[in-house]
């Protein structure tokens, strides 16, 4: 059994500590940290699982992001990730449930974005379990290598439009 909680409410050194050991040392230089370099998570859709004991078990953020359109203005997205959770624990249901929680946050905000949603992803879990899909993103340019399946969009304001995808520096939230 996880508590969810606000990640503001966790130490970010915990945090930090918990996505070197889901995804390595290295994932500083993977695209998705390019395309929300110089930006912070959105607060309201960023959430912490705690263990019985308080300890971290998993996190998920949400960062603001905007697809530069080749034709026309700049549309704010969400970018969902990343979903981490201690290696011993996963494949218990926190990552599910640090997600929901995202979704459920953003289906009632207001905040730029919130009807946006896009992540890298695995597009079987993703859309299997979420509603997210590439049926929108294909002709998405982001600033570094991807594999274009992989990348996912949800909800009723994503654009079908051609652009690229970049960090969107206005603070939120």
């Amino acid at each position: 059994m996880v508590q969810i909680v606000a990640l503001d409410a966790v130490d970010p050194h915990a945090v930090e500590a918990l996505l070197d050991r889901a995804f390595g040392t290295e994932r500083h230089l993977r695209t998705a940290y390019r395309v929300r370099q110089s930006t912070q998570p959105i607060r309201p859709f960023s959430f912490a699982a705690l263990n019985e004991d308080g300890k971290l078990a998993g996190t998920i953020q949400s960062w603001p992001v905007a697809l530069a359109s080749d034709s026309g203005p700049m549309v704010p997205l969400v970018m969902v990730g990343p979903v981490a959770v201690e290696p011993d624990l996963q494949q218990g249901g926190i990552g599910r449930r640090l997600m929901q929680e995202m979704l459920d946050a953003a289906d009632v905000s207001a905040l730029p974005g919130a009807e946006a949603l896009m992540l890298i992803g695995d597009p079987e879990y993703y859309g299997r379990f979420f509603g997210f899909d590439a049926n929108r993103t294909a002709r998405w340019r982001l600033p570094g290598p991807f594999e274009p399946r992989r990348l996912l969009a949800r909800g009723a304001a994503v654009p079908s439009c051609s652009g690229m995808l970049v960090p969107r520096l206005r603070k939120v939230a």
